[in-house]
């Protein structure tokens, strides 16, 4: 008697066929055939399994019946499901009843040939899998249709050599019971994809893979959360999705003790320990633990770009970045800071804005220790150590450390500025600088000193002024070992060392170590003055210079001498007081040898030998060997009197004549002759004075000034 088989549905989780709840039921299983067939083919009703399988990355067990041992070649694509199965567990009566299968009776024969010829009728007109076919008995023709009075006959020699594993890959050796599973795993090597996208025209390995490719299209998300109602178009979407109220993180690693949600996330994980590296780039000898990261690399060298926004067009290769595109057309902000309530587009901008409030650096410099909150500025900080100049101008050839400077010097070729002021209409060539310029209407200063009270418009500067409170000078000249607290100030230190003046004027063609000194050098061509006072109206061409000014308004004197207390309102006038204590007098003439305690004068006195005089008048041909008294002889075109007094309200062209004037209603005599000790208000009247002792005669220079 031959031994009976009870044919048993394989117990396959909705994990590896997702896409079998919502549509239409594979081909091999017929809807005409409920009557015979529903007990056969119909599921238990058991728990959704305990791990979550990550779509992406983890490896699927395959559900056809495989060699024992043998590992699985099947990498799932990116966004794809399993293979679809078709395969059944056979039993032996007199083994026993499976689990799930007591009191169901054996299907008919007839249905069972029927089951197994629509699904190998997938591909009858024969595919490359053909040509690779291996049973391992003298028959290939194991799933053949004979006629009625054969049927049952040939359904149990199927049945026995299903049981075998006839069909075997001769190129993996791995070996099957259902000739339809072993087409499906040949493929893999083939590279077949019959199933096609027919609004795209993107080919698919499996049926499932296009059904859920095709919601891509149609917007379809038929899959929709019970606790808060938000729909996705992928079944394990949602079951990721559930485990974000839940909190369930069932899998932990051996090694490490770190827990997962999902149990792709740990077969991840652990390669970390390993060092397995399973996917390897065909373009580059590159590896990643993770197939998406190689999906992703792969994309660098294709230039493929499969995700497009529906909004603008714009493509890009990973659908991570589309999401976080679409989200500047949507304005949505779903991640909130959970202590100051701000809220963000990205879930990597609240990771980082979190560590302003814990102080948390994580990311710690090898070389010299410093920490940072960010990845990116380690690697940044790194090229300090390293000298590495990654980034090359395609103009100029010039390299540059960081991304961000690159794109800065750019701008110096093409003149760009596509940032501009809502409130004022200056325009900028960088956001960064717009966003600085807009706290100056605000008045918004964000960035508060932990030291003291001060607060500040830019990061930059309380970086600056913390450097005050803590001493701390991190860059260092490599040169001369001189320490600076600032990178700029080593930067511009540098270039005394190399002579480098890599800041060139267009109109002059002159050369300047900093591109400050070039941008105040530019105005004196383009008569630029953009700083006003507030109190006066008067322009100036640089900041300090209004800074400086307006302490003529407020009397403010910052600058105290240390010798005697003498306050100034300048920080030069206050090293030129300086000077009549020491009686330093470092610069020196090589023309005559004469000495003078400020370098501006030993500059002044050079033109005296070589003639010299670069200041030139607007108005007529006069020209001058200083730039003061060029500003003092326009004023006798422009009948300027900027200098006002606050007692009588006379004004005054030139400062020194408002300081004269001043004397005559305080009384103030500062100048003391040392032969007879008479005090004047003016240092000429002490000079004229004081030839009444010497006898000395005025000597007069014509064209002095």
């Amino acid at each position: 008697m031959k031994p009976k088989f009870v044919l048993h549905r394989a117990d396959i989780s909705e994990d590896v066929h997702p896409e079998w709840q919502d549509s239409e039921p594979p081909l091999h299983i017929k809807e005409e055939e409920e009557d015979e067939e529903v007990a056969l083919f119909k599921e238990e009703e058991e728990e959704q399994p305990p791990y979550i399988k990550k779509e992406v990355e983890e490896e699927p067990e395959h559900p056809c019946t495989e060699e024992k041992g043998v590992e699985h070649p099947y990498i799932k694509e990116e966004d794809e499901e399993e293979l679809p199965s078709i395969c059944v567990r056979l039993t032996r009566d007199d083994e026993g009843p499976s689990e799930g299968s007591r009191g169901v009776e054996p299907p008919s024969s007839s249905s069972y040939q029927h089951m197994t010829t629509e699904v190998d009728g997938d591909h009858q007109g024969g595919s490359q899998a053909d040509d690779l076919l291996a049973p391992l008995s003298d028959s290939d023709d194991t799933l053949s249709h004979g006629d009625d009075d054969n049927k049952e006959e040939e359904s149990e020699r199927d049945m026995t050599s299903h049981n075998d594993k006839r069909w075997k890959c001769s190129q993996c050796g791995k070996a099957y019971v259902y000739k339809s599973c072993f087409r499906q795993h040949m493929r893999i090597h083939t590279g077949e994809n019959p199933f096609v996208c027919s609004v795209c025209g993107k080919r698919f390995l499996e049926k499932g893979s296009l059904t859920k490719h095709t919601r891509t299209h149609t917007g379809e998300k038929p899959f929709a959360c019970s606790v808060c109602d938000q729909r996705f178009s992928q079944k394990g979407s949602l079951r990721k999705h559930t485990i974000t109220h839940t909190g369930d993180k069932p899998f932990t690693c051996s090694v490490c003790g770190q827990r997962f949600s999902e149990k792709g996330n740990l077969i991840n994980h652990t390669r970390t320990h390993t060092g397995e590296k399973l996917f390897a780039c065909s373009h580059c000898d590159q590896k990643f633990y993770e197939k998406g990261s190689l999906t992703r690399h792969a994309r660098t060298h294709t230039g493929e770009k499969p995700f497009i926004c529906t909004d603008c067009g714009q493509r890009f290769s990973e659908k991570g970045s589309l999401r976080k595109h679409t989200r500047t057309h949507t304005g949505e902000k779903p991640f909130v800071c959970s202590v100051c309530g701000k809220t963000f587009s990205w879930k990597g901008s609240l990771t980082k804005h979190t560590r302003t409030h814990t102080g948390e650096k994580p990311f710690a410099c090898t070389d010299c220790g410093q920490r940072f909150s960010r990845k990116g500025s380690l690697r940044r900080h790194t090229r300090t150590h390293t000298g590495e100049k990654p980034f090359a101008c395609s103009v100029c050839d010039q390299r540059f450390s960081w991304k961000g400077s690159l794109r800065k010097h750019t701008i110096t070729h093409t003149g760009d500025k596509p940032f501009t002021c809502s409130v004022c209409g200056q325009r900028f060539s960088q956001k960064g600088n717009l966003i600085k310029h807009t706290r100056t209407h605000t008045g918004e200063k964000p960035f508060a000193c932990s030291h003291c009270d001060q607060k500040f418009y830019e990061k930059g500067s309380l970086t600056r002024h913390t450097i005050t409170h803590t001493g701390e000078k991190p860059f260092t000249c490599t040169d001369c070992g001189q320490r600076f607290s600032e990178k700029g100030s080593l930067t511009k230190h540098t270039r005394t060392h190399t002579g480098e003046k890599p800041f060139v004027c267009s109109v002059c063609g002159k050369r300047f170590l900093e591109k400050g000194s070039l941008t105040r050098h530019t105005r004196t061509h383009t008569g630029e003055k953009p700083f006003a006072c507030t109190d006066c109206g008067q322009q100036f061409s640089r900041k300090g210079s209004l800074r400086r000014h307006t302490r003529t308004h407020t009397g403010e004197k910052p600058f105290a001498c240390s010798v005697c207390d003498q306050r100034f309102s300048q920080k030069g006038s206050l090293r030129k007081h300086t000077i009549i204590h020491t009686g330093d007098k470092p610069f020196t003439c090589l023309a005559c040898g004469q000495r003078f305690s400020q370098k501006g004068n030993l500059i002044q006195h050079t033109r005296t030998h070589t003639g010299e005089k670069p200041f030139a008048c607007s108005h007529c041909d006069q020209k001058f060997y200083e730039k003061g008294s060029l500003t003092k002889h326009t004023r006798t075109h422009t009948g300027e009197k900027p200098f006002t007094c606050t007692d009588c309200g006379q004004r005054f062209s030139e400062k020194g004549s408002l300081t004269k004037h001043t004397r005559t209603h305080t009384g103030e005599k500062p100048f003391t002759c040392t032969d007879c000790g008479q005090r004047f208000s003016w240092k000429g009247q002490l000079r004229t004075h004081t030839r009444t002792h010497t006898g000395e005669k005025p000597l007069f220079v014509a064209g002095a000034y």
